[in-house]
């Protein structure tokens, strides 16, 4: 990869106070490959965070420079950092029912949509489900809907980061992540710790079971999730894309939705720009643009 020439100083790690020399240039290769990788567009503002981030795979690979590190990655002489370095700069910020509106939505939409399609399972994708909060909510949502903990549906979360896919994955949570939730939801579908897991709560293995965790590159040229599905989450991603790679993952949901299915984006997205395949429905929330 081509990478533009430094003509800044070279700041040494003596006089930063840094354990490691970080140079406009180091940080301008990182923001190309993890571009390249997982389409996210790094700003300018992120400087100190994919340092410290970095700084760890440093010294986890005992390697004494950004240079060496990335050198290293991109001769393929630590292929399986990869998944590391891709790790390391994914953002994973989510709650439990995070933008609330959605929900009593999706639970509308499921019974509708029950109904409309003779019975058959529910199909809903979450494309960037992180350490789990949100494949959670919506499955806690379609419980309530149905009034039952084995609802019809079948939930595939998917994300980049397969550390958070394990978190997500094993459903335990420090008590502190569900502290707002009602006590009647918290009875209902988390089991509390006791002795050694005090502190923790564990979602129920009914709700577990509805889910089917997998690992998925959105910039993948081929996704592994077949549809069509009556939901797709892909909320509070696309921000990190830019808006060509944005316009290719939307243009590549469309085929994978059943006619009436919806999408749910995040409150900083807008997705009006593809207006062509998709219209609002309500509040960040879009469906199929029929012509």
């Amino acid at each position: 990869m081509n990478v533009p020439p430094n003509t800044t100083k070279q700041v040494t790690k003596h006089e930063t106070g840094k354990e490691f020399d970080f140079t406009r240039a180091d940080f301008e290769r990182v923001r190309g490959l993890i571009y390249e990788r997982a389409g996210i567009s790094l700003a300018d503002s992120k400087q100190e965070m994919v340092y410290s981030r970095l700084a760890r795979r440093l010294r986890a690979n005992g390697i004494a420079s950004f240079a060496s590190y990335l050198d290293a990655l991109e001769a393929g002489r630590m292929p399986a950092e990869w998944e590391s370095f891709t790790n390391a700069l994914t953002t994973n910020l989510t709650s439990f029912f995070r933008e609330a509106h959605h929900f009593p939505l999706l639970a509308e939409h499921a019974l509708k949509a029950r109904a409309a399609h003779a019975g058959a399972p529910l199909t809903i994708w979450c494309s960037a489900s992180s350490t789990g909060e949100e494949p959670y909510s919506i499955a806690m949502t379609v419980c309530e809907a149905f009034d039952t903990l084995t609802p019809p549906v079948q939930i595939i979360a998917t994300d980049i980061d397969t550390n958070v896919l394990a978190t997500a994955s094993a459903g335990v949570y420090p008590i502190e992540r569900v502290d707002k939730m009602e006590q009647a939801r918290l009875r209902r579908f988390f089991l509390k710790g006791k002795g050694a897991q005090e502190g923790l709560v564990r979602v129920r293995p009914e709700l577990r079971q509805l889910i089917t965790f997998r690992q998925l590159n959105l910039l993948a040229d081929g996704w592994d999730v077949k549809g069509p599905f009556d939901a797709i989450f892909c909320r509070n991603v696309m921000i990190y894309f830019d808006k060509a790679t944005q316009r290719k993952i939307l243009s590549r949901f469309v085929p994978l939705m059943k006619p009436d299915a919806l999408l749910f984006a995040g409150h900083s997205e807008n997705f009006l720009y593809v207006s062509d395949v998709l219209r609002l429905r309500g509040k960040t929330v879009y469906e199929l643009s029929h012509g």
